[in-house]
């Protein structure tokens, strides 16, 4: 970064006019967004839309991620001006992508937030652009799971949490972050043959038929074991990622609602994540960041790096050359 950069790039979230680049704006000032995208509520042109979902009212434990999406805007300042490590590539420079802003909802209307975030979803799929989620607790991954398998049909689903979240639950009107994947197969949104649930470490005897790299295991495995057992089940088939911020240990991510030790290092979520180049992604999100219960902002920056790796494993298969020899 010049100095000349650095004293005329300020506010990005508003006044940049390409959506392609890094930003050189101070990383301490300026109006946040995540990675210093535009905000913008056109997706004429859009690859990948960046959206927060700040919901919390499905949560069986400590409430807070509701402040989730911003505390990770918040942290993302700090990689914006650099391409992610590791990759080789950098997708903001590649992809056009824009922070599409938070969903907006009733909070005293908690019935109507499934439809309403199915909804938003769905007009950025429709627009031809990906979606990457900032939450909110996990329950919010139901209504964008059925977004995407509207238009795609059933997914593979790549979570990585210390839950499994596959608690029987055949309310359909009940809103749990702990049963919508549940849900989510008895829905025919997910194939769970095709799915792969990392960093287990809570006891819940029905699978429902996902297969289960638990914590213990990617402990023993290691991530580039972890890696090969993912995509021997995932294959080419269409994905989506959902990173429960809780399965990185609380060491790492103590700011969460449910925190359950034993978990991921960050250092093995980032060689995990970056070892799945060439998966089948179609979206993501992360989740459960409760800015409250973490003082020193550690859990923000994980959930920051880790939807900056969501954005680089989607843009992986669409990079240009991407036929090319690695």
């Amino acid at each position: 970064m010049s100095l000349e950069d650095a004293k005329n790039q300020i506010d990005h979230a508003f006044t940049r006019q390409d959506l392609r680049g890094p930003s050189f704006e101070n990383t301490f000032g300026g109006a946040t967004s995540f990675l210093r995208r535009r905000y913008s509520k056109d997706l004429a042109g859009v690859d990948l839309a960046v959206t927060g979902v700040p919901f919390d009212q499905a949560v069986t434990n400590r409430s807070g991620t509701r402040l989730g999406p911003r505390a990770i805007r918040e942290a993302s300042a700090l990689q914006s001006p650099d391409a992610p490590f590791g990759w080789g590539y950098d997708p903001l420079s590649e992809f056009a992508i824009v922070d599409y802003g938070d969903l907006a909802f009733d909070y005293a209307m908690p019935a109507e937030f499934p439809a309403r975030l199915h909804h938003h979803i769905s007009t950025i799929l429709a627009a031809g652009a990906g979606s990457v989620v900032l939450g909110g607790d996990h329950s919010i991954t139901l209504p964008i799971l059925q977004a995407y398998a509207e238009k795609h049909g059933p997914l593979s689903v790549l979570q990585f949490d210390a839950h499994s979240d596959t608690w029987a639950d055949d309310n359909f009107q009940r809103i749990d972050h702990g049963t919508f994947l549940y849900k989510a197969v008895k829905l025919g949104y997910v194939d769970p043959a095709r799915s792969v649930q990392v960093g287990i470490r809570t006891d819940n005897p029905d699978t429902l038929g996902f297969h289960i790299i638990d914590a213990p295991r990617v402990h023993a495995l290691g991530p580039a074991g972890t890696v090969s057992e993912i995509m021997q089940v995932l294959g080419t088939h269409p994905t989506y990622l959902t990173f429960d911020i809780d399965c990185l240990d609380p060491a790492f991510a103590p700011g969460t609602g449910t925190p359950v030790w034993g978990g991921l290092a960050s250092w093995q979520a980032a060689a995990i994540l970056r070892g799945l180049a060439g998966i089948n992604l179609l979206g993501g999100d992360v989740v459960e960041v409760s800015p409250p219960f973490d003082t020193t902002g550690a859990t923000a920056i994980a959930a920051a790096h880790v939807a900056t790796e969501i954005i680089a494993l989607w843009g992986w298969t669409r990079r240009a050359g991407q036929g090319d020899a690695e």
